[in-house]
């Protein structure tokens, strides 16, 4: 344990698998109590909150769903009332809904913006009124929001472009108030839903720098990094980690 985030409380949401599984891991490593949010396998969300807890932090699992306003503001507030403060929020939780534009549901874009943009403004809203100077706000995006090179991912693209905006935006509202506001957009990760040895995967490495799909850790170091005392004048920024992929 490094401890360089002792003392500091977060929250991350979508945290009980994948990128936000490896995030509060070193979170945790870091010095940090966490608390995540998850949707269904109470389970493994659990498991992920009992191996932060062993390396010293508090830790909760809350069940959250980041598409329902009501649900994700009273996942802040139970942070801040389990954690006692709230120091650092990530926005990991995302849905990637792709379909031929012609056969996109209405009901899959609504999802994909209340997940992808809405839950961000809502989160990040209701986190700030317990953060002081030196609060971190941490968005997980997508190098798709600079390219998209595949049939069907217009939407998602669109939601993870907005963040970029988003970003900017916030971090001039937030700036005065020692809060920084960054963006995060990895390219391919080798999760249980996008496979290093998938379908698309052979296709996706074609278009890297480096032919390979990242680790989950590997995007979870550059959050460690934002949220901690060496990035304190970073803010406004969308940083690829993408091997190469929008190069």
């Amino acid at each position: 344990m490094t401890a360089t985030l002792q003392g500091k409380r977060a929250l991350v949401t979508g945290g009980s698998r994948g990128i936000g599984a490896a995030i509060v891991r070193r979170l945790a490593q870091d010095g940090a109590d966490v608390a995540l949010t998850y949707v269904s396998r109470a389970e493994q969300a659990e498991e992920i909150a009992a191996a932060a807890r062993g390396t010293g932090v508090k830790s909760v699992a809350i069940q959250a769903d980041s598409g329902d306003i009501k649900s994700l503001v009273a996942a802040v507030q139970r942070t801040v009332s389990e954690l006692e403060s709230l120091d650092i929020l990530v926005n990991n939780a995302g849905v990637a809904l792709i379909a031929p534009f012609d056969e996109y549901r209405l009901e899959d874009f609504d999802r994909t913006v209340a997940v992808n943009i809405r839950s961000v403004f809502v989160a990040t809203q209701a986190a700030v009124r317990y953060m002081h100077s030196g609060g971190r706000i941490i968005n997980i995006g997508s190098c798709n929001a600079d390219r998209m090179p595949f049939q069907g991912g217009s939407v998602y693209a669109m939601s993870k472009a907005a963040l970029v905006g988003l970003v900017k935006g916030l971090a001039r509202d937030l700036g005065p108030r020692g809060i920084t506001v960054n963006n995060i957009q990895p390219g391919p990760v080798d999760t249980e839903m996008n496979p290093a040895e998938g379908d698309f995967a052979d296709g996706m490495r074609k278009l890297m720098a480096i032919p390979r799909y990242a680790q989950a850790d590997e995007i979870a170091s550059m959050v460690a990094w934002l949220a901690g005392p060496e990035a304190a004048f970073v803010t406004g920024a969308s940083l690829s980690i993408d091997g190469g992929f929008t190069a």
